[in-house]
């Protein structure tokens, strides 16, 4: 059985939807997902950046085709799903199509990195992909002031490429960046898919969520906390609770 499942979406979409996609392997699995999120997907025999594959053309261009399509017995696709012009295109295809919506977690998302040596800092990522689910930066200013100056605790700020934070940790692959974040005591974070990935790596996790209706997409984990709108002695009393 070859099956194929494909995987749009956000970074932290993608990183709620591996257990429903691991959950669904076959004896060949292959995996069309967007390019940041390929080094994370480990149970797959292949996997594939969904703009190399020529799906977008499916639908749009009269006459496109997508050979490799035919050679699955199955394919699950998140892709295309309230695209009525695209689902005729494929129609003759055994496609399956899914709700983006996450699913009910039984499991939560697990990213296997090798073992490291815990370090004595705690990460603060104050970004995310909307400046409206940003807590804002001085109250990060502040909590780091305060982890420094009474628990002792150094702060490493992370950040993406196109962040604007001097002296940050910029680590572009995501499943080095995943193995970095494994070394920290705790992890403070916005809404975003960074804040995903530190939960499935293993790490405590403090995620500040400023929009309503927002928590359908909260991280999973053991050892996540998620506050709402919270003061920098909430997020503090969360940091000395949870962190290892």
């Amino acid at each position: 059985m070859r099956r194929l499942l494909i995987r749009p979406g956000a970074i932290g979409d993608c990183i709620l939807a591996l257990p429903e996609l691991e959950s669904a392997r076959a004896e060949y699995t292959e995996v069309w997902a967007p390019r940041p999120v390929l080094p994370l997907i480990q149970f797959a025999d292949r996997v594939r950046a969904i703009p190399d594959t020529g799906l977008d053309l499916l639908g749009v261009v009269d006459g496109a085709r997508v050979p490799e399509l035919e050679s699955f017995h199955s394919i699950y696709s998140w892709y295309g799903a309230n695209r009525p012009e695209f689902r005729d295109a494929v129609r003759s295809l055994p496609f399956s199509f899914f709700p983006a919506l996450p699913i009910k977690v039984t499991t939560s998302p697990r990213i296997r990195v090798p073992a490291v040596t815990m370090g004595d800092f705690a990460v603060l990522h104050p970004f995310s992909s909307s400046a409206k689910k940003n807590w804002p930066l001085d109250l990060y200013r502040e909590l780091a002031a305060r982890l420094n100056t009474h628990d002792n605790m150094p702060v490493k700020w992370c950040a993406g490429p196109d962040d604007s934070l001097d002296g940050a940790v910029r680590i572009a692959d995501l499943y080095d960046l995943s193995c970095w974040l494994a070394s920290a005591r705790v992890y403070v974070g916005n809404d975003s898919g960074i804040t995903h990935l530190a939960a499935a790596v293993g790490v405590p996790v403090v995620a500040i969520f400023l929009v309503p209706g927002a928590l359908l997409w909260r991280p999973r984990g053991d050892r996540v906390v998620v506050l709402e709108n919270p003061t920098v002695t909430q997020v503090i009393d969360s940091v000395r609770a949870n962190r290892r």
